[in-house]
């Protein structure tokens, strides 16, 4: 009996818990989308004239997020929790459909570089390494990081006020706070559209954005867009490089992942090759599922040496005293039918006929859903 509770013990240690939450591999498209949404600070769309322009400029966008065969909506997803882990607006989200169109090998004549088309000087000043073999600014993980950190600093230092951050994001912080002045208002309350002494092309990046931000939200109008983001989506994650491997298509290969996603997602490694720096190195890519190392890491405890069967007690049959419990979810500010059903691994329409509602029902925080189908007297 000391051996078989030892040997369970053990067997205990080399499983995940029962219940435990592994990390995801895969999530819905719709999530992402709905993430990126409840994040807005301006969630509300107008037909002004000006952005009329941009939203024909940008109209290929939601085209984009919707296709299978483009990386973008992973990406994006990538991007946008970036920022909502600082608690920023989403609207930053869509610098990198302006700046390089969620291409993250993007390079522009004048020398910017990567989704948020740094330039060099920007790159080192924010910590970002470029050297011999390996631009940073390519990387998503390394130019993300540096980017929201920078978004972060302007948000604070413009009273929260989304506009005046993506105006100095471009211009500078220096020239927005010169054109306060100068038009006599404070970050507070300051009415962009009315800023003296600023580009242009600077006026006009609030309205890029908020032009981007009002084609998805037309786009959620289409049953057919929604249906196209309702798929399973590759989880991004930035994972540490071991020092032994000296090529993204070797990594990949022992990670069981596709070697021409991984590179295309790191362009920072020039023709894949790990060129070490003085610090450690990551990669983004899916995140590998967790299955085979767990069933690995299972195998080292004899199976013989566990009887199952003699360590749970069995569960009454039905009818013989057992009582039904449904599972249950209180919905959290937030939250969407789609997070729900992905979560507890159900089909949407299921979740929702459960509950009495459909696709246009509204959840708000305090519901509580059955995940069950009602038992069958």
């Amino acid at each position: 009996m000391r051996r078989r509770t030892v040997a369970i013990a053990l067997l205990a240690l080399a499983l995940p818990a029962i219940g435990a939450e592994m990390p995801a591999a895969t999530r819905n498209g719709r999530d992402i989308y709905q993430t990126f949404h409840d994040g807005l600070a301006d969630p509300s769309c107008d037909q002004d004239d000006s952005s009329a322009r941009w939203r024909k400029h940008f109209a290929n966008a939601p085209k984009r997020l919707a296709s299978q065969d483009d990386e973008v909506l992973a990406l994006f997803g990538y991007v946008v929790d970036a920022l909502r882990e600082v608690h920023l607006p989403t609207e930053y989200a869509l610098i990198p459909f302006v700046e390089s169109g969620y291409k993250p090998g993007a390079r522009s004549p004048g020398g910017p570089a990567g989704l948020w088309q740094m330039i060099a000087v920007t790159a080192r000043n924010h910590s970002v390494p470029i050297r011999a073999g390996y631009d940073g600014r390519l990387s998503p993980i390394d130019s993300t990081k540096a980017a929201v950190r920078y978004l972060k600093t302007l948000h604070g230092m413009f009273a929260g006020d989304w506009r005046l951050a993506v105006m100095a994001y471009n211009a500078g912080e220096y020239r927005v706070f010169g054109a306060l002045k100068r038009s006599g208002q404070v970050a507070r309350s300051a009415d962009p559209d009315k800023l003296v002494g600023l580009s242009g092309i600077t006026v006009a990046y609030v309205r890029k954005l908020h032009a981007l931000s009002c084609l998805l939200d037309q786009a959620d109008d289409r049953e057919d867009w929604l249906r196209a983001l309702d798929r399973p989506v590759p989880v991004l994650s930035a994972e540490l490089l071991p020092a032994d491997v000296g090529s993204l298509d070797r990594w990949s290969r022992d990670h069981g992942l596709d070697a021409g996603r991984v590179r295309r997602l790191n362009p920072a490694f020039v023709d894949g090759r790990i060129v070490r720096g003085d610090r450690a190195m990551r990669v983004l890519a899916p995140i590998a599922p967790a299955l085979g190392a767990v069933a690995s890491t299972a195998q080292e405890v004899p199976a013989q040496e566990v009887s199952i069967e003699t360590a749970i007690p069995a569960a009454p049959a039905a009818g013989a005293g057992a009582t039904v419990n449904q599972r249950t979810h209180i919905v959290s500010r937030g939250e969407s039918a789609w997070k729900i059903a992905h979560r507890y691994q159900l089909d949407l329409a299921q979740l929702l006929a459960r509950n009495g509602l459909d696709a246009h029902s509204r959840l708000r925080p305090g519901m509580v859903l059955k995940l069950d189908a009602d038992p069958v007297e």
